[in-house]
């Protein structure tokens, strides 16, 4: 179940809604944790499963390392089991058959597809990937670390803790949240209708963003894939591919954010914000710091910063940001393509450090945009392409390997223009400063009209299209 589904909107979100508001506060974490354990599961119920056992190991490790603060080497002790079960559970199902094949690359030596144990045949290969693995896995891990520094309470009630883990606004694709931002939320919060309709404003943006613009921009890049394979990729299509790809991964993931956030508010949770204008940046390193925010801040704290950071030494400095950035692009797939992708970035992070930091601030703002913007679309276009032949033949073509232009890539452009210039004005702050140029009260009048008109359109495309997929989900 996505959020941009005609089942989501008008069956499950009515129903949790109205059951939310209506129990008393006390039983308003269980209900959380059932609703969404019921969200989790609508598509794979075996995986239930394994969300609970996951809650109960991180619960009860929790437990143990407060129990055992004033002993510090028990206490890591649990921290580290409790690292080691959700790396292991993470490696496991998403990991392993990438792991297999480039094992029997390496050495020839081939894993069965399933194993007999008591008569039951247990599947070793082709494994279903649990949705949103790699999102609660990264929260869990990181209770139990901040539980150790003192940077979160124990919690002990284990209906709590489990509404946390399973929170189905931010459970599947983010923002990642960690357990000591909303760790008083979860023991008491205030939901005013302040709240609900700021939260209700804003989930309706995050749907227009990914109904109304990624849906839309994202047949092109199908179509310039199908360009390439036919053999007929121009370097204008392959640039109107790129950026095709990157309008739509940033649409449909922020707009999922927002609708996270939105959704996080309405239910008395504040969750931190996870995209903030990216393709505004004049340097590589100014977009991670904008780009899937959540994800750059846990990889600094409970990976980059433990390392020693910047703090050791050049030659220190660099193996962390190789590490870390190799662990970014591994978070992301179990394929090569997603590790040359966080190499290519730590190059890049590397290079402006160290090398092009003076010549990059000498540049007029305008040629850092497009520095910036040129390096992030190639980079779009290795995360998008997991064959790395496909991947570099689409780009040789892009640098010159192919024709300059098409008739194809006119018509293209002619059908997309209006929709382009629509993605550019959304990437930027220009709304939301003509808005609040706007009177306060044209802004009251507006807000209501605006949003229902954006779900009257969202709902009229969904009931239309058939191209609505998430791109995050398999994450």
């Amino acid at each position: 179940m996505i959020f941009s589904s005609l089942t989501f909107l008008f069956a499950y979100l009515v129903v949790t809604l109205t059951l939310y508001f209506v129990v008393p506060l006390k039983w308003r974490n269980a209900l959380l944790l059932l609703v969404s354990l019921f969200f989790y599961g609508w598509g794979e119920p075996v995986y239930i499963l394994i969300m609970v056992v996951s809650i109960l190991i991180d619960y009860t490790h929790g437990l143990l390392v407060e129990k055992y603060r004033d002993n510090d080497k028990k206490a890591r002790w649990f921290v580290g089991q409790s690292v080691v079960f959700n790396l292991l559970l993470l490696g496991f199902f998403k990991y392993w058959d990438f792991l297999a094949d480039n094992l029997f690359l390496l050495t020839g030596l081939s894993l069965p597809a399933s194993l007999t144990l008591l008569g039951v045949t247990i599947p070793l290969r082709n494994i279903p990937l649990p949705i949103g693995i790699s999102f609660f896995t990264f929260q869990t891990m990181s209770y139990t670390i901040d539980v150790y520094r003192k940077d979160a309470p124990v919690q002990r009630n284990i209906i709590s803790f489990g509404a946390f883990v399973t929170m189905f606004p931010q459970l599947i694709a983010g923002p990642i949240v960690k357990y000591k931002t909303v760790a008083k939320e979860l023991n008491h919060r205030v939901c005013t209708t302040e709240d609900f309709a700021m939260g209700a404003r804003r989930f309706t943006v995050g749907l227009g963003k990914k109904v109304l613009l990624a849906n839309s921009i994202g047949a092109l890049w199908d179509a310039c894939l199908a360009t390439q394979a036919a053999g007929t990729l121009t370097v204008f299509g392959g640039w109107m591919g790129l950026f095709a790809f990157g309008f739509q991964i940033y649409f449909d993931f922020s707009g999922y954010s927002d609708m996270a956030i939105g959704l996080g508010q309405i239910f008395g949770f504040r969750f931190n914000e996870n995209f903030n204008y990216p393709y505004l940046s004049a340097s590589v390193t100014e977009f991670w710091r904008r780009w899937h925010m959540s994800l750059t801040d846990w990889f600094r704290e409970y990976l980059y910063i433990p390392l020693g950071g910047n703090r050791g030494g050049t030659a220190k400095t660099l193996r962390n940001i190789i590490l870390v950035w190799f662990c970014t692009g591994f978070w992301h797939g179990a394929s090569w393509n997603f590790i040359l992708w966080g190499l290519y970035f730590a190059l890049w992070l590397i290079l402006e450090k160290y090398v092009l930091r003076g010549f990059i601030q000498k540049l007029p703002a305008p040629a850092k945009h497009l520095y910036t913007l040129a390096v992030v679309f190639v980079g779009w276009g290795i995360f998008a392409m997991e064959d790395l032949s496909v991947c570099g033949r689409y780009l040789a073509a892009c640098f010159g390997g192919a024709p300059l232009w098409s008739a194809a890539d006119a018509y293209r452009l002619k059908s997309y223009a209006i929709t382009f210039i629509l993605l550019v004005m959304a990437s930027t702050t220009l709304g939301k400063d003509l808005w609040h140029r706007l009177p306060e009260r044209a802004r009251q009048v507006a807000t209501p009209i605006l949003m229902g008109a954006g779900l009257v359109i969202c709902t009229a495309y969904l009931v239309d299209g058939s191209y609505n997929p998430f791109l995050y989900f398999r994450f």
